[in-house]
């Protein structure tokens, strides 16, 4: 098993998941390809490249899922008038935190999915997309402190 990349790795690991997501949705680059060519570009480690891959699979695996819960929480922005860099940003970090992809805490994902919108997309964006991110955070505590209760009263 693969260690744990560093914070740093993981955050370029992250912004290799978005350039991948990316190059796949407006440039039809065949996912293999654009990994492979964004990986090296960026340099990644083994290990951050193997996250930046799970983050690519899990936001793939799980889109339908993630961009339910994104429009629960981004109701009068829809995902069609969303740019592809914030989709992008929301479906990773909806993927970790939903999934349990990546084992950080949510407040970590949080933050770095405000920090690629800050280096890709707007300020406003990155408003925005603290907001969303920060309703389904909300929103899962809730579902998995019901969880617990449910299983403590049995």
């Amino acid at each position: 098993m693969a260690k744990t990349p560093s914070p740093s790795s993981r955050r370029a690991a992250r912004e290799t998941a978005l350039r991948i997501l990316y190059m796949m949705e407006v440039g039809k680059t065949p996912r293999d390809i654009a990994q492979q060519e964004t990986v090296e570009a960026n340099k990644l480690d083994e290990e951050a490249a193997e996250f930046s891959c799970l983050l690519v699979d899990g936001t793939l695996s799980h889109q339908d899922d993630a961009d339910v819960a994104i429009a629960q929480h981004a109701t009068h922005y829809p995902l069609d008038r969303q740019t592809i860099v914030d989709r992008n940003i929301l479906r990773i970090a909806a993927t970790e935190i939903l999934f349990d992809l990546s084992g950080a805490p949510y407040g970590v994902v949080a933050n770095e999915a405000v920090e690629l919108a800050k280096k890709y997309s707007t300020p406003e964006a990155a408003k925005f997309i603290n907001g969303v991110i920060g309703g389904l955070i909300r929103a899962q505590e809730s579902t998995r402190d019901s969880e617990i209760s449910a299983t403590q009263g049995e």
